[in-house]
């Protein structure tokens, strides 16, 4: 039986539902009025011990289903699923759950169901990702003993054989026993590469373009060759799951494919030289824009440091997919990045286009009162290769503004912070009355219009 003072209104709302009854004639039933009815439908009456006597003896009702939010762990399960880090800015208190409870357990019960059955995947996921993005900034993206050894390799090579992607090729060959074959696409569908062992061949898809190909050549040459040091830097990141441990190791097998088609100081002299242009970078080292972004973030040697650079990658649906700070300090997930005035997400319109913005990110007060960080980002589409679920996305590479004066993609870009465009969201203290992301109008209305107009 229940207690004296029950709270039912939902359990006994869907239970006239289901008898297709009105309030009026579940009432008379019950030998109580509509309106007392009304009001217990509504959790402002308690249901008696009488009157779920009487709801038991003429409706078959099991009295058990009055408590179904046990199945959920009650209030404190509910309560312990709320307090996932991603509800954490919500400020959801105990008192609130408990109003859900009372007010909407189905509705509670669908969340929970939800949570339980795709939840925990989803935090494992988001919690394999930020353990290795971390592991990663430790490092600030630079990892100078694999570095140092890439380069040497990549010089020997290139004294050597001369040009690079034959040079690999035949690494593999005379020192690995492992053939370079280019399949069709049917022949190794959904995949870029794989590494047939029985075979002793490394399979690579005819979809994959030039740069791509001596990518994936690099990337297997870096993998056996310094195999060792890859193991001691994932041990010594101390992750706790395997998921993360490669993960990290994928990242640092990609690292070693740029350090050899990139070297170090050859490339950092290139960097200098042409004002870090990126057409010219991609030209000279036969790469990709995104190969080369992704090497600048990793240019953080002791005594020869080049430009401190971040990379993210965004997708069509607005998602940052990848992000590294490198020696930038940028935070993840950049605070205001999903901003639609950011150009990121307006390149998807100009595709294969450099773009550039000055821009602050920061929400709420920190974008109100200046203190967001003032960026230089350099954005342009990479298309996919045609296999996996690679499809166009947008690259962009940032940097503080006080450091892009020297750029090749800045002439002309004003870098006085006056000028940058705001990316947040809309604060309550905001008065500016034409930014991208306003506060109300009649706030923005009674304060001074500021320098600047932005």
């Amino acid at each position: 039986m229940a207690d004296t003072n029950l709270l039912a209104g939902p359990a006994l709302r869907r239970l006239r539902k289901r008898e297709s009854l009105t309030q009026a004639a579940m009432a008379g039933m019950l030998g109580i009025s509509p309106s007392y009815l009304n009001l217990i439908e509504r959790n402002q009456r308690p249901l008696s011990a009488r009157v779920l006597v009487q709801v038991i003896e003429r409706f078959d009702f099991d009295p058990r289903s009055l408590r179904e939010d046990e199945a959920i762990g009650g209030l404190d399960g509910m309560v312990r699923r709320l307090a996932d880090k991603r509800f954490s800015d919500l400020g959801i208190d105990r008192e609130e759950v408990q109003e859900l409870l009372a007010a909407a357990p189905q509705v509670a019960a669908a969340f929970a169901r939800l949570y339980d059955t795709g939840g925990g995947e989803r935090i494992m996921v988001e919690d394999t990702a930020t353990a290795v993005r971390r592991a990663i900034e430790r490092w600030q993206n630079h990892f100078a003993d694999l570095d140092h050894a890439a380069e040497d390799l990549a010089d020997e090579l290139r004294l050597s054989r001369g040009e690079i992607s034959a040079a690999l090729s035949e690494r593999l060959r005379e020192k690995h026993q492992l053939q370079v074959r280019i399949l069709p696409a049917e022949v190794i569908p959904g995949q870029v590469h794989r590494l047939d062992l029985h075979a002793r061949q490394l399979q690579l898809s005819e979809m994959l373009p030039g740069a791509a190909r001596r990518f994936q050549i690099a990337r297997q040459v870096g993998m056996l060759e310094m195999r060792e040091g890859i193991e001691q830097l994932v041990a010594g990141a101390n992750l706790a799951s395997a998921e993360a441990r490669d993960a990290l190791r994928e990242h640092i097998a990609d690292y070693l494919a740029g350090a050899l088609l990139l070297p170090y100081r050859r490339f950092l002299r290139a960097c200098e030289a042409t004002g870090y242009d990126l057409a010219v970078l991609q030209r000279r080292f036969a790469v990709s824009f995104d190969q080369v972004a992704a090497r600048l973030t990793t240019l953080g040697r002791v005594g020869e440091r080049g430009l401190p650079f971040f990379m993210a990658v965004i997708d069509r649906a607005g998602r940052m997919t990848q992000f590294t700070s490198g020696g930038s300090g940028a935070l993840y997930p950049l605070e205001g990045a999903r901003s639609p005035a950011w150009v990121p997400y307006a390149a998807f319109e100009r595709p294969g286009t450099v773009l550039t913005q000055a821009v602050t990110f920061g929400e709420g007060e920190s974008a109100a009162t200046g203190s967001g960080r003032h960026w230089f980002t350099i954005t342009r589409t990479v298309d996919g290769d045609g296999v996996m679920c690679a499809g166009r996305r947008t690259v962009v590479l940032g940097i503080e503004a006080r450091f892009a004066g020297d750029l090749s993609h800045a002439r002309g870009v004003s870098l006085d912070r006056l000028d940058a465009v705001p990316l947040g969201v809309p604060c309550g203290r905001c008065g500016k009355t034409d930014c991208l992301t306003p506060a109300p109008a009649r706030l923005a209305s009674s304060l001074p219009r500021p320098r600047g107009g932005s």
